[in-house]
C-alpha cells in the first residue's frame, strides 16, 4: 500500500498498513487519531508513534495538509471564506458560515469544475482534477483548527460537482461520520448536484442519511437547458424520476436549489410551473438571489419579485425558504476568490518571465 494517501484510509486500512509495516495493530488505531481527532499537521508531532515508525511513514506516505494562502472575513456577519493551497500547488476555497445553531462549512469537491452553469464562477477555466478525500476532510480540519470552533455541519457546496467525483465522495462522507473521527452526523451532510441522473440512482443504494440538494434554477427543460449545460445530457423529467427514486429508496427529504436569475426564471409563471413540476414530492425549495459574476450577465431579482415568488410557492403547498445572503462584502460567490488568485498569479509569472 506504500505510496497511498495516508488521511484517506479508514482505520480498518491504517491497521493493514501498520501490519504491512510489521507494527502491532493498535498503532493503527493511534494514527487514525492523530489524523481526525487530533488533527495533526505532521507525522513528527504524533508523540505516541515511535520515531522509526514516523520517519518511515514520513519517507513513503504522502501526508496531506491543506496551507491557508488567504482568508477573508466579512464584516456584515463574519463569515470567512478561506483559499487553500494543495500538495501540487492547485488552490481551492472553502467558507465558513456561523449560525446560531452551530457552525457549518461549505466545502469545494474539485479544482474547477466542468459542469458550465452559466451563472456559476466555478466552472470559468473548466476542471482541474478531482479531490481526494483527504483534500475534502482537511478544508473541515484546517477551519476548526483555525477558527478554533467545532464544525456541526457540512455542504459539499463549494467548488466542483461532487457526484463527479463520486468514489472519493462517498469515502469522504463515510470517513467525516465514522465515529471513531470527527464523528459529524450524516443527517449534518448536505451534497448539491446540478443532475448526474445515474449517479443520484447509485447515491440512493449507499443507504447514506444525507440531505441531497438538487441544483434545479429552471421549471422546464428549454431555460434549465439554457442555464445548465447538464440539462442537454438528461432530461428534466429524468432528473425527477431520478429524485422520486431517491426519496423512495432513502426516506430522506430532498432540497431544490433554485438561483433567482433577474428577467430569467423569477416570473409568476415560473413559480407556478415549479410548484406543478414538485407537487406531490416531499422536498424543500431554497431560492438563492444569484450572486453577480462580473464574466456573466446575470442580475440579481428584485427583492419584492423574491418574496412574490417564495409567496406562489407556499400557496401552492410548497416548502420554501429565502437563502440568506452571507459574505456578500467580500468574494462570495463560488470560484470568486480561486479565480482572483489564479489570474493574479498569471500576471506575476508573466512579469517574472
Amino acid at each position: 500500500m506504500e505510496g497511498l494517501d495516508i488521511k484517506s484510509l479508514t482505520a480498518e486500512e491504517l491497521q493493514n498498513v501498520m501490519a504491512e509495516l510489521g507494527e502491532k495493530p493498535f498503532r493503527g488505531k493511534q494514527l487514525y487519531q492523530w489524523l481526525h481527532v487530533k488533527l495533526a499537521d505532521s507525522y513528527e508531532s504524533m508523540t505516541n508513534l515511535p520515531q522509526h515508525l514516523r520517519q518511515r511513514l514520513e519517507e513513503e506516505y504522502p501526508y496531506t495538509c491543506l496551507k491557508p494562502v488567504e482568508v477573508q472575513t466579512s464584516k456584515q456577519d463574519g463569515t470567512q471564506k478561506y483559499l487553500f493551497a494543495l500538495g501540487d500547488g492547485n488552490v481551492i476555497e472553502s467558507v465558513l458560515m456561523k449560525y446560531k445553531h452551530g457552525n457549518s462549512v461549505c466545502i469545494s469537491s474539485q479544482a474547477g469544475c466542468r459542469m458550465g452553469c452559466r451563472f456559476c464562477a466555478s466552472g470559468i477555466g473548466g476542471l482541474t482534477r478531482n479531490l481526494l478525500p483527504s483534500e475534502m476532510l482537511d478544508q473541515i480540519y484546517q477551519i476548526q483548527k483555525l477558527s478554533k470552533e467545532r464544525v456541526s455541519n457540512v455542504v459539499v457546496m463549494g467548488t466542483g460537482e461532487p457526484l463527479d467525483n463520486y468514489d472519493n465522495l462517498v469515502r469522504f462522507i463515510r470517513m467525516l461520520s465514522d465515529e471513531k473521527g470527527l464523528n459529524i452526523s450524516q443527517r449534518n451532510i448536505t451534497v448539491s448536484t446540478c443532475g448526474i441522473v445515474p449517479r443520484i440512482r447509485q447515491l440512493a443504494e449507499e443507504k447514506l442519511q444525507i440531505t441531497l440538494a438538487i441544483s434545479l434554477h429552471a421549471s422546464n427543460q428549454e431555460k434549465r437547458r439554457e442555464l445548465m449545460p447538464v440539462a442537454n445530457k438528461y432530461e428534466l423529467g429524468e432528473l425527477m424520476d431520478a429524485c422520486r427514486s431517491y426519496f423512495e429508496k432513502s426516506g430522506r427529504r430532498l432540497t431544490f436549489e433554485y438561483s433567482l436569475v433577474g428577467g430569467k426564471n423569477d416570473t409568476p409563471e415560473d413559480a407556478a410551473e415549479l410548484a406543478a413540476l414538485l407537487k406531490g414530492l416531499n422536498c424543500h425549495v431554497n431560492l438563492i438571489p444569484v450572486n453577480p459574476v462580473k464574466e456573466r450577465d446575470f442580475v440579481q431579482s428584485d427583492k419584492k419579485v423574491i418574496v412574490n415568488f417564495q409567496n406562489k410557492l407556499e400557496k401552492c403547498g410548497i416548502n420554501v425558504t429565502i437563502r440568506r445572503e452571507m459574505g456578500r462584502d467580500i468574494d462570495g460567490a463560488c470560484g470568486q476568490l480561486r479565480k482572483k488568485y489564479i489570474l493574479i498569479d498569471k500576471k506575476e509569472r508573466e512579469t517574472q518571465g
